[in-house]
């Protein structure tokens, strides 16, 4: 195995031109892991480490512009208001030492199911940066898994940043795990409510080959929010659309069975977080409505 150290972002794309094959990496929280339980051998390591831009953020506009390895940990203390789903969400992975060298742009290139940031990017709509020594392309959160543990990156590409849109309104992640910390997720849930366009965005974690959104759910969702006037009055939905959204994210999942839960239970967690996180965003969206009165229908 060859262990190539590019000094500069540019010698970084050079070297994943010539080797294809090379995995990046940067925090080393995924790929180590792998590499010592003999589940992968690459002929090439690139070390991104030496490239400080990749763990620099900036906000542009409506836009946080996060660098492909910027650390959990600075998510969780320096984006706490700009991206507060994706803070939730950092706040669960593994341990503290974890957090301090683990990035949102490892979750990304390894794209398994269970990774924490997906719930929280796909809820906010955002666009994963990627380069090569052809050009750099945004690649909607939307279209960038492509299966199981596979990802849109064409073989010469990188990821250099993640652009996420601000929060314009409350943002909640839950988590179900076997134990509080240092565990995989048996299943997880995003919910965002973006007040600017009258809509709900949501993303499934562990329970399906890929991340995913529960889209049936959100258009009903959306629907009854604007023929029952919440979004103006700050009410929330009822019972019994309460009930139906969480079916709709149940439904969404395709999940499996395996040692750390059944697919029955990750459909009926899901649903339990859907739930919930709606009425904690929801309240928290209400609190800021003068006027408040009963639950929709």
């Amino acid at each position: 195995m060859d262990f190539l150290r590019p000094a500069d972002w540019e010698e970084a794309l050079a070297a994943k031109a010539e080797h294809p094959g090379a995995v990046p990496l940067a925090g080393g929280t995924d790929v180590m892991v792998e590499i010592n339980f003999d589940h992968r051998r690459p002929e090439h390591l690139l070390d991104l480490g030496r490239i400080t831009e990749l763990a620099e953020w900036e906000e542009d506009g409506d836009t946080v512009r996060l660098g492909a390895s910027v650390p959990y940990a600075r998510v969780m203390t320096d984006l706490r208001a700009q991206l507060p789903g994706l803070a939730l969400a950092s706040h669960t992975v593994a341990s503290p030492q974890i957090r301090n060298r683990g990035g949102v742009g490892g979750n990304l290139g390894t794209a398994s199911p269970a990774g924490d940031a997906h719930p929280a990017l796909l809820a906010s709509g955002a666009e994963v940066e990627a380069a090569s020594v052809r050009g750099t392309r945004l690649i909607p959160i939307d279209d960038f898994y492509t299966g199981v543990k596979r990802n849109a990156l064409a073989p010469d590409e990188l990821i250099r940043a993640v652009r996420v849109p601000k929060a314009r309104g409350p943002q909640q992640f839950s988590k179900v795990g076997t134990r509080n910390a240092m565990v995989i997720a048996v299943c997880a849930f995003g919910l965002a409510l973006h007040p600017d366009t009258r809509t709900v965005r949501t993303g499934i974690g562990s329970a399906a080959p890929t991340p995913v959104r529960a889209r049936d759910a959100e258009l009903f969702l959306d629907s009854v929010l604007e023929e029952e006037g919440c979004w103006d009055s700050g009410r929330a939905p009822g019972a019994a659309a309460l009930k139906e959204f969480a079916q709709l994210c149940s439904a969404a999942c395709n999940p499996i069975d395996d040692v750390r839960g059944s697919a029955g239970y990750r459909r009926h967690a899901v649903g339990v977080m859907a739930r919930r996180t709606l009425t904690w965003a929801w309240e928290a969206h209400r609190t800021g409505h003068r006027q408040g009165g009963a639950a929709c229908a």
